[in-house]
């Protein structure tokens, strides 16, 4: 256990109302630039719903940078206290990944979520959220868009385009492997766009998805009870 701190603390028990009110609130908290410390290791976090979307289980695996080799991993389960709501999803999620987390031996220099960091409708996605909780850097890897539009993305490694979003460059779309889909990349917490890329790029090896929540996808789905 790594004694986990929250930098910054709030209900979870809320209304969908109250839960758009703390993100605003978190958002003016969020710092889009690189304030990491040398990364020994790179964690990954990721959440399934078994029993019928009733409880929420997450995982969390951690790898040593540069080598990627699994070094430790949690998971947590527990009942889910909030409806699905689109642009709230870090109100089901969060409680379990930081319960998941708090049993690590010790948090990782830098976290990515499966989700979304500032390409989300009001700037505050999962990643964003739980990088502002615990002042930590951390990234979004969406598998899907939720906001914003790109220009389409070359056919090769490593090529990525702006995802822009009301005016504004809220993160990147990225080629991690040719004739495959792009994966969505956006700054959580403490990093930059571009700082984002490069890191998410760095845990990626054969497969689409990076190491970290490529295997705590499949840690979440295991614990879950799903095949």
């Amino acid at each position: 256990m790594n004694g986990l701190t929250l930098r910054h603390c709030h209900r979870w028990d809320v209304s969908p109302k109250e839960a758009v009110a703390i993100q605003e609130r978190l958002r003016a908290l969020v710092r889009i630039e690189d304030a990491l410390p040398q990364i020994t290791a790179i964690g990954g976090v990721d959440v399934g719903f078994p029993r019928q979307g009733r409880y929420a289980c997450a995982a969390a695996a951690v790898l040593g940078f540069p080598g990627l080799q699994l070094q430790a991993k949690a998971q947590a389960q527990l009942p889910v206290g909030f409806p699905y709501v689109p642009g709230l999803l870090s109100f089901r999620e969060l409680p379990a990944i930081l319960a998941a987390l708090a049993q690590l031996p010790r948090l990782p220099e830098l976290i990515l979520c499966d989700g979304q960091g500032i390409a989300h409708p009001r700037r505050l996605g999962i990643a964003s959220h739980l990088g502002v909780l615990l002042d930590h850097p951390t990234v979004g890897v969406g598998k899907t868009r939720l906001v914003g539009h790109h220009d389409p993305v070359p056919d090769q490694r490593g090529a990525w385009v702006p995802l822009v979003d009301r005016g504004e460059t809220v993160g990147a779309v990225v080629r991690t492997r040719p004739g495959v889909k792009p994966i969505y990349v956006s700054p959580g917490h403490r990093i930059s766009l571009t700082g984002a890329v490069h890191w998410v790029l760095a845990c990626t090896t054969r497969f689409r998805l990076p190491e970290p929540t490529r295997l705590a996808d499949r840690l979440s789905r295991s614990g879950s009870g799903a095949s």
